[in-house]
């Protein structure tokens, strides 16, 4: 694998489950991560507690002036920006019956239009230094689609798209546009789920067991590696077998 010492990553949702993973594994790498989050200010004091050398950035990714606020932080403070990793995202779950229009927006807002706001801000930089990642997480949900989660399900199908054709208008520069579709994963989140449901949904799952936060980490890892510039416009699917 390459040597990723000295480059820069931005993670979004830096600080908690996935994202955390995703920025541990890059920090051993000897990246320094730049990592994204909301509202959880004890967690991001935690991570830089565990990562000397690295920063926290607070915002809102459904703003798309705080995503440029955040992209030029980091510029900022650490001189380029090599990674980009859209990870963050929320969820507010009805069925379309039910579903206000207001829900439907905001995770529209936040989990696909807040990485079309990042990448957008990235871009200019990536090209003018002629490299650059950008790694989108979208999920097994928006492979197959979920009852009473449409308008997330939309938005990580979204983000296959707007990978495949950022994938093709920058492949010629040098940057590599890819997307991770985890599955159920062993975070907060999830584990937020009653006993019954969960053992519902690994019952449906052939590896019989959920995913860990780094086994999704190791994928992202792979492909923000300088070795990997030969795989773009890429949907790597992370999900025990559960969707193929």
């Amino acid at each position: 694998m390459g040597d990723m010492t000295g480059q820069v990553a931005l993670v979004t949702g830096g600080v908690r489950g996935i994202g955390a993973a995703i920025s541990a594994r890059l920090a051993a790498r000897g990246v320094t991560v730049a990592a994204g989050y909301s509202r959880d200010t004890e967690a991001a004091k935690r991570f830089l507690e565990d990562h000397p050398g690295c920063s926290a950035h607070q915002g809102n990714i459904g703003s798309s002036s705080d995503c440029e606020r955040v992209v030029s932080e980091v510029l900022n403070e650490h001189g380029r920006l090599d990674i980009l990793v859209n990870n963050a995202g929320i969820t507010a779950d009805k069925t379309v019956r039910k579903m206000p229009v207001e829900d439907w927006d905001r995770v529209i807002q936040v989990n696909l239009s807040g990485a079309f706001y990042l990448s957008r801000a990235v871009l200019e930089h990536m090209l003018e230094r002629g490299s650059g990642r950008i790694i989108s997480i979208s999920s097994i949900i928006g492979e197959a689609g979920n009852i009473g989660q449409a308008n997330y399900a939309a938005a990580k199908a979204g983000l296959f798209g707007l990978t495949m054709s950022l994938a093709q208008e920058t492949a010629r520069k040098g940057i590599t546009v890819n997307c991770v579709a985890p599955g159920y994963i062993a975070t907060d989140m999830v584990a937020a789920v009653p006993k019954e449901a969960l053992d519902k949904v690994v019952a449906k799952i052939p590896a019989g067991r959920l995913g860990e936060p780094d086994e999704v980490a190791r994928v992202v890892e792979f492909l923000a590696d300088p070795s990997s510039a030969f795989i773009t416009g890429q949907v790597y699917s992370v999900n025990g077998g559960q969707y193929m």
